[in-house]
């Protein structure tokens, strides 16, 4: 065992390694949520294509999706994912406002992002406790039916993924909290510690 996760590495095989490289090769080290997910690296495999499928067709921007990525995070109380993906909101729009969505403040986005990350956080705290006048919001700032569906499910999507880390004890890569902006990491102070 390690103190990068609740279980330990899993035995070397070629989807193994090849998870491992992939992510040396993108990133410069393994993640810790990789070493917990190569227990089943075609697992991994089938959940990453189902999310970019998700995407693929959708008309929902990268912006749009960093936001409901750092809401639901910071919602979930996710170190993890809030330090990856508040990094990529601020690399996206700027850092006071990546800040801003991981404290569950919205100033700096558009009514569109702003309604997403509410969206983002009331599916997050009692998906049950929705309503039409919720959806209406979300049609009013300008949403399709097709993209209040495709933004649902990869919130769902995030929570399920997110869930798991959590669940196993996968600790924030050191590397990830040291490259987010400062603010960014301010901002998380909830989750798992690095």
């Amino acid at each position: 065992m390690s103190d990068l996760s609740f279980v330990a590495d899993p035995p070397q095989s070629p989807a193994v390694n090849a998870a491992f490289e992939a992510d040396v090769a993108s990133d410069g080290y393994v993640n810790n949520l990789t070493r917990v997910w190569s227990w089943r690296p075609d697992v991994l495999t089938s959940f990453q294509a189902v999310r970019a499928d998700l995407l693929a067709e959708s008309a929902l921007s990268a912006r749009e999706v960093a936001v409901m990525v750092a809401a639901t995070a910071a919602a979930r109380g996710d170190a993890y994912c809030a330090l990856a993906w508040g990094s990529r909101l601020a690399e996206l729009s700027d850092e006071a406002t990546a800040a801003g969505v991981l404290r569950g403040v919205d100033s700096g986005l558009s009514e569109r992002e702003a309604v997403l990350a509410g969206w983002s956080r009331q599916v997050v705290h009692d998906p049950n406790a929705t309503t039409r006048a919720d959806v209406d919001r979300l049609r009013a700032a300008g949403l399709t039916d097709q993209e209040i569906f495709e933004a649902t499910t990869w919130i769902a999507f995030r929570l399920a993924f997110s869930t798991i880390n959590d669940a196993l004890g996968a600790r924030p890569d050191t590397q990830l909290a040291e490259k987010a902006p400062r603010s960014v990491r301010e901002a998380v102070t909830y989750g798992r510690p690095t």
